[in-house]
């Protein structure tokens, strides 16, 4: 499960489950002038108010959240998760809703005649607050774009290295020019080192006559590469195909996670995956550069 793909919606349904925890345990009723030391029940002591409000708004939260955070869409009997978490909020918020309007369910009409029963108390009042808000949210998501933001932003990671730990400056980087004596460029036996402003002699050469004359390179310098690697995230789930030009897809990049375009593919990028597996990512519409 990849938590940074949840959005803000989800954390609005996340913090709504809470407070509807927290409910579970405050009185259910509430009885004008009760003595101080009467002690009504909560939630957990009331078998349908449970069930149907308690439970179902939590289970609905989990199967939500669930159903975000992984990137194939997980079915019971043909029904994807995810709705059915919204549909168990939903739920939930029409029990509490009837809860709150008749508290007692009908206790209070026993007998020849009505008679004034207890009314909702704060734990009824909340539980009803905390399942609107989650089935709101639940509802929405997917609709309005200030919720469908990451709820966590990635990380911004470190800038590829070259092979060994070097210095981005330094020999190996994309892009960098290697500096004369440096690694990989050996210098003959009893050679003296070039000084400033001079190239150093190929070996078995003759150095430079004219002193203060510009030096000619002693060999070309192979040309920047146009591209360099960069790491970077994708906004929404993407697929990434094979890179012999099928449509075969070997992977699906998921938002909130940094990868490493290593090259340019047309108007793609090859990327690579944390597993080391490399394919062509089509569509790189906004993506978030490291």
């Amino acid at each position: 499960m990849n938590i940074r793909s949840l959005t803000r919606g989800d954390g609005v349904v996340i913090g709504a489950a809470v407070l509807l925890l927290i409910a579970s345990f405050l009185d259910i009723y509430s009885l004008d002038g009760a003595p101080d030391d009467v002690e009504f029940p909560n939630s957990w002591e009331s078998g349908p108010l449970l069930m149907s409000v308690v439970l179902a708004g939590i289970i609905g939260a989990v199967l939500i959240v669930l159903s975000r955070g992984t990137t194939q869409p997980r079915k019971v009997a043909g029904i994807d998760l995810g709705q059915f978490g919204i549909a168990a909020t939903v739920l939930a918020a029409w029990a509490a809703l009837s809860n709150v309007f008749d508290p007692l369910g009908g206790g209070d009409n026993v007998g020849n005649g009505a008679t004034d029963g207890p009314s909702a108390g704060i734990g009824l009042i909340l539980s009803l607050i905390a399942t609107l808000v989650m089935a709101a949210a639940a509802i929405a998501t997917p609709l309005v774009p200030a919720l469908k933001g990451a709820l966590l932003g990635a990380p911004r990671p470190q800038q590829p290295q070259p092979y060994g730990g070097q210095p981005q400056q330094g020999y190996g980087y994309p892009g960098a020019q290697q500096q004369p004596g440096g690694p990989g460029q050996q210098q003959p036996y009893g050679a003296q080192q070039p000084g400033p402003g001079h190239q150093q002699p190929p070996y078995g050469g003759q150095p430079q006559q004219q002193a203060g004359a510009p030096a000619p390179q002693a060999a070309a310098q192979p040309p920047a590469a146009d591209f360099s690697p960069f790491w970077f995230a994708v906004p929404v789930p993407r697929p990434l195909f094979a890179e012999d030009g099928s449509q075969a897809q070997i992977a699906e990049l998921a938002p909130g996670t940094w990868y490493l375009a290593v090259e340019q593919r047309g108007p793609g990028l090859v990327a690579q995956t944390q597993d080391g597996r490399r394919g062509v990512l089509q569509d790189t519409s906004g993506i978030q550069r490291g």
